[in-house]
């Protein structure tokens, strides 16, 4: 497909009838969305094009250099610098996420009892995202099976593409899992593996840049698509600082420009609607810096970001000399573990090479980590983690993020990581290490604009609009009221398509 290059900002001033503010999976998917319905659409990036080039399959600059991450540092609750897990490139964190594309289950949409409180009920069930869901896997090319996973939801037509075939290690695997008592299951995959299509399948897909276009990340699967049709237009190196709310019809306040950094300068974005789609956490902190929608006072309350742990377990008899890992998931605790609440999901991460372990243990030395690289198999222990109003995002005196969080769910975490340790062993592995996540990983972060129908408990509507400023959305994962324990990139896009189809935005 050809890529579209955006023009140098030639005045200090735009405009469109729909502006969005960031490209990742929700801002691209929406632009598309309202492109095909007509509509005129500016989407702002704060940063550029991620280019292809050899370094995209290199382990050492992406994961050990950092090369497509910003300088930029956010505070944790006990005000220390960490250097956050979020990438500013045309396409946002989806260029380099492991394209795994569930959906959440019919039951994640219900209030759920946990060990350690209520999951809120959503303010629209699986239902009204059904159909939603089976278009956003049609525009991310996802790859899946059905009759395999005990979680699974109900689905109004099958995949659009068949699961991709596992590696001859991973079927091995599997079979391994099955004599154990477990229902291993093919992940839902965003990858280019069409008849003639992109993907070559290789090993540094899951935390890297595809230098060959095939994962089916927001740029290449809405965004290009969307500017192609005319109606949309994207200008890079344009980071928004403020909402300016100027009174509206009744004494309501509406977004009447934004104002924003550009390449020459200060720029002035005006439009008659305007959403944000930078990520849970910069939506609710530009929505603080501008103080603004927040008459409930949950922007930026209720952060969650997941209970996710990865875990190598290493066969000493056996190498793996898997190419492409992620393929399987294991989801027989998803709803229950044994007691009558849910635990959460296991799902393999892409293979893990030596110099990518050495990010995080920095003391063992290169040659002991490939050895151990070479025979083991990486896991992501996911659970739920529960919004509580005191995990928050909040700015510094200087404007600075300030991420607060204490996770919210680690008793069903723990007992989810030692049931994966004990299903491991009885398959077979000798070992099984552990690498627990902390604030910086920053994956799968949700949660801080929460959609709701009372606009005392919460920020947005249903379909992600404001429900203090009438011409103002939010559609990226800050509108989930819970976090569920799956993947929420196609949850986002799903949604993305229902606001575009179903509110007053392409009006």
């Amino acid at each position: 497909m050809t890529r579209v290059s955006a023009p140098r900002l030639s005045a200090p001033r735009l405009s469109a009838s729909v502006v969005v503010v960031g490209s990742g999976m929700g801002g691209s998917t929406l632009a598309l969305a309202l492109a095909r319905r007509g509509v005129d659409v500016l989407v702002l990036e704060r940063g550029q094009r991620l280019p292809r080039e050899p370094q995209n399959a290199s382990p050492e600059a992406v994961f050990l250099q950092r090369r497509y991450k910003p300088a930029e540092t956010w505070l944790d609750g006990r005000g220390k610098e960490f250097a956050p897990g979020v990438h500013y490139v045309v396409g946002g964190n989806t260029k380099v996420y492991g394209a795994s594309l569930p959906r959440l289950r019919e039951s994640d949409f219900n209030a759920v009892e946990h060990l350690e409180g209520t999951s809120p009920a959503w303010p629209f069930g699986y239902a009204d995202l059904e159909p939603y869901y089976a278009e956003a896997e049609r525009l991310y090319k996802v790859h899946g099976s059905t009759g395999e996973d005990p979680s699974e939801p109900w689905r109004s037509g099958p995949f659009p593409w068949p699961a991709m075939e596992h590696d001859p290690y991973i079927a091995a695997m599997a079979e391994r899992l099955r004599a154990v008592g477990v229902h291993p299951s093919a992940n839902a995959m965003g990858v280019d593996r069409r008849e003639g299509g992109a993907c070559i399948v290789c090993r540094t897909c899951d935390g890297f840049p595809c230098p060959y276009g095939a994962k089916s990340d927001a740029e290449t699967c809405a965004l290009d698509p969307a500017l192609a049709t005319g109606h949309v237009r994207l200008e890079t190196g344009v980071r928004v600082r403020r909402i300016v709310t100027a009174a509206g019809p009744g004494g309501s306040q509406r977004v009447d420009h934004l104002v924003a950094d550009g390449p020459d300068g200060e720029v002035t974005v005006t439009g008659g609607a305007f959403v944000l789609s930078a990520g849970a956490v910069n939506s609710a902190a530009l929505l603080l810096a501008s103080d603004v929608g927040n008459s409930s006072g949950l922007v930026g309350r209720r952060f969650m970001m997941h209970n996710n742990a990865h875990v190598a377990a290493v066969d000493l008899d056996r190498p793996n000399e898997a190419v492409f890992t992620k393929t399987l998931s294991v989801n027989d605790w998803y709803h229950d573990g044994g007691d009558g609440y849910p635990l959460g999901a296991l799902q393999l991460i892409g293979k893990v090479q030596g110099v990518m372990m050495k990010s995080w243990a920095t003391r063992v030395p290169l040659a002991v980590l490939d050895r151990l690289a070479h025979r083991s198999v990486e896991w992501l222990v996911m659970t739920e983690d529960l919004p509580s109003p005191d995990n928050r995002v909040l700015l510094d005196g200087a404007g600075r993020i300030r991420t607060v969080r204490t996770a919210v769910g680690r008793t069903a975490h723990r007992q989810l990581h030692r049931r994966a340790k004990g299903l491991l062993h009885r398959a077979g592995y000798d070992a099984v290490f552990t690498q627990w996540f902390d604030i910086s990983m920053n994956s799968h972060q949700c949660g801080t604009v929460v959609a709701g129908t009372d606009p005392a408990t919460s920020v947005l509507d249903p379909w992600c609009r404001s429900h203090d400023v009438p011409n103002l959305w939010v559609v990226d994962g800050g509108f989930f009221p819970s976090s569920a324990a799956m993947n929420p990139a196609l949850t986002i896009a799903a949604q993305a398509l229902r606001v575009a189809a179903e509110s007053s935005l392409a009006d």
